[in-house]
């Protein structure tokens, strides 16, 4: 099966180290030059065959740079469903902790995302600690959390406009709060988004959240449903997150992209962007920037 290589470089003179260092091992293996999918950023080669030693000689050749890599299946390699988390992947902040911030409790309770994020704290059980120490926080809050501390990661609107320009069907699915996950899936162009719901009285939150928790499991779940309603498998879907509870999802998707993940999750990815941005996950499925959507 023919594979491409690709490479995706954070800055000019790590993508010419690259291509230098990569070049080598493809003049070895009497390859055809690169083609190259976003001026200074991005290119592949071809290989009609993958042995046991590439990707070591792959990692070994842009180690030390600010370089993202990916040997990727050319067969159903662009995917016609993307599953995307939103803390800490979609968006640059975990809301949780930030919510935190505004009841003056971030320290502790980002110490527990941390441990959940990681896999040592069951997810669920961590959710219901988390918010119950939010009990009382204004709604007000909420809001305020969301105009003042959510942005959009570096390509994530491209990712998710791109993908979608070009008849894939992208779901923001988050252990978080459907407050954000709406407003985040709007900016950012997704068609559909799934997360958990705070509960509140009105005027300020109870510290209870709405059950079943969306977590590790239902993330899953709504990959299998999502590709079922289109008529596609789990192996037609890019699943992308950075912590514990999006690891199964993660290793049944297609391709599954480990996001500046943690290192349960990095070791079990198909790939890891680490270095540059959201962008990166187009230019493993073989687009090339003049495809990318713009506004």
């Amino acid at each position: 099966m023919t594979h491409a290589l690709v490479f995706v470089a954070a800055d000019r003179p790590s993508y010419f180290e690259a291509v230098r260092m990569l070049g080598r091992a493809a003049l070895k293996r009497k390859l055809a030059p690169p083609r190259v999918l976003g001026a200074w950023e991005a290119a592949e080669w071809d290989y009609e065959s993958v042995d046991s030693e590439l990707a070591e000689e792959a990692a070994e050749a842009v180690a030390g740079l600010a370089v993202d890599w990916a040997l990727v299946p050319i067969e159903n390699r662009r995917k016609r469903l993307l599953v995307a988390d939103m803390d800490s992947t979609i968006i640059t902040v975990e809301c949780l902790d930030e919510l935190a911030d505004y009841a003056g409790l971030k320290a502790e309770i980002a110490a527990i995302t941390e441990r959940a994020m990681r896999g040592e704290l069951v997810f669920e059980d961590a959710l219901r600690a988390r918010v119950g120490k939010l009990r009382g926080l204004p709604l007000d809050a909420v809001q305020r959390c969301y105009d003042e501390r959510v942005r959009l990661t570096g390509g994530a609107r491209t990712l998710a406009r791109t993908m979608a320009a070009h008849g894939a069907r992208c779901v923001l699915v988050s252990g978080g709060f459907t407050f954000f996950t709406a407003r985040v899936a709007a900016a950012a162009g997704f068609h559909a988004h799934f997360a958990n719901t705070l509960c509140d009285d009105g005027a300020a939150l109870t510290g209870a959240v709405v059950e079943p928790i969306l977590g590790r499991a239902a993330k899953l779940a709504t990959l299998e449903h999502e590709a079922a309603g289109l008529a596609l498998s789990p192996g037609d879907a890019l699943a992308i997150g950075d912590g514990a509870n999006d690891l199964d999802m993660i290793r049944a998707a297609g391709f599954g992209v480990a996001f500046r993940a943690k290192p349960i999750v990095a070791a079990e990815a198909d790939a890891q962007i680490t270095h540059t941005s959201l962008e990166t996950a187009l230019y493993f499925q073989g687009y090339a920037r003049r495809e990318f959507a713009t506004d």
